[in-house]
């Protein structure tokens, strides 16, 4: 792997970009904006503390974050480089890289395909103050086969809420809302966001009263392509001991669910409790988390699974990763982790 390692970074904001593209954006069809919507020409205005630059103007392409569907039917982000929009409609034009048979056909990684049916026309977006973004789409939308419908919406829930300012996703088919998904009923009256969770995995033996979902993110390996692969799982836990037991399950793996690959020894375990301070989780294990526990060696897959995956959980911005009696922990390459790790490390196209 590339060396990866970087000094904890404030989180770039996106708003302007992300703003910018709805910025003279308007549906071909007449509908009237949903109550308390941005005006798309003021949408720069807001959170200006968080406007960040544009791309380079002379860039021919930038990064996006596309949920598609891998080859074992699991949705997972591929970072794509797409053109530079001539209009700044960022929204739009991920939407469209997700439709079957169009632009983004030539740049499918080997084993992935689009999710969104053949014909699917944006008709339009419109952001609201609240992180609601209404997307409108045409008829061709409901042209979906019954059991991708769960993995439509986690797809262009994932990667519309990529960007900082976009919370939740509302649909619409040539205007009318929707209330419910068109082929086998999914509700989405109040909007489809990152806690519905993606690639769940249920659990019959589980107390789903007790319990509370955690996105997981396990490696996959698809003819040299590695990639990480979100799974929502659900996991008994207490506020006390929440982040603890997060670890503990991820250090688990997921169970039968075997198209991903857990990476870590099961003789692996926490040392200490977890602290966080100031969004930097502390974590300090026993030495049966390195590869290598000479040298002090972590490997890559073991460090990028974690951070991933505990820097979903709210107010966790970084990792500091420590092992016990180890005075230097070091990545594959033999680069100390001399800072906390951020997410941003393995997905920069995130921080737009």
């Amino acid at each position: 792997m590339k060396k990866r390692l970087m000094l904890l970074a404030g989180s770039i904001g996106i708003v302007t970009i992300l703003s910018g593209c709805f910025e003279g954006e308007q549906s071909q069809t007449e509908i009237d904006p949903p109550q308390n919507a941005q005006e798309v020409d003021n949408l720069d205005k807001v959170d200006e503390e968080d406007v960040s630059a544009t791309p380079e103007e002379t860039a021919d392409t930038v990064s996006r974050d596309l949920y598609l569907l891998d080859a074992n039917g699991m949705v997972a982000s591929q970072t794509l480089e797409l053109p530079v929009p001539d209009t700044n409609e960022v929204a739009a034009q991920v939407l469209e890289h997700l439709v079957k048979g169009g632009p983004v056909t030539p740049l499918l990684p080997n084993g992935f395909q689009a999710v969104l049916p053949e014909g699917t026309e944006v008709l339009g977006v419109n952001l609201q103050e609240d992180g609601t973004i209404i997307v409108d789409l045409s008829e061709e939308f409901t042209q979906y086969e019954e059991n991708q419908e769960v993995q439509i919406l986690e797809s262009v829930t994932h990667t519309l809420t990529q960007f900082e300012s976009v919370h939740k996703v509302k649909l619409r088919v040539n205007g009318q809302d929707l209330k419910e998904m068109p082929v086998n009923g999914t509700p989405i009256n109040s909007g489809y966001s990152r806690a519905n969770g993606i690639n769940i995995i249920n659990n019959d033996t589980l107390d789903y009263l007790q319990s509370e979902p955690v996105t997981m993110y396990y490696p996959v390996e698809q003819e040299n392509n590695r990639y990480y692969v979100p799974v929502t799982q659900y996991i008994e836990t207490n506020e006390d001991e929440a982040i603890a037991n997060i670890i503990k399950e991820l250090i688990d793996g997921p169970g039968h669910q075997s198209k991903v690959v857990n990476v870590f020894n099961p003789e692996a375990g926490l040392a200490s409790e977890p602290t966080l301070n100031n969004g930097i989780l502390e974590v300090v294990f026993n030495k049966e988390i390195l590869a290598d526990s000479e040298q002090g060696i972590i490997a890559d897959e073991v460090m990028e699974t974690m951070v991933r995956t505990l820097t979903e959980q709210p107010n966790i911005d970084a990792v500091d990763v420590k092992v016990e009696n180890v005075e230097k922990v070091v990545n594959e390459n033999g680069e100390a982790y001399t800072e906390p790790v951020t997410k941003q490390v393995f997905s920069p196209s995130e921080e737009l």
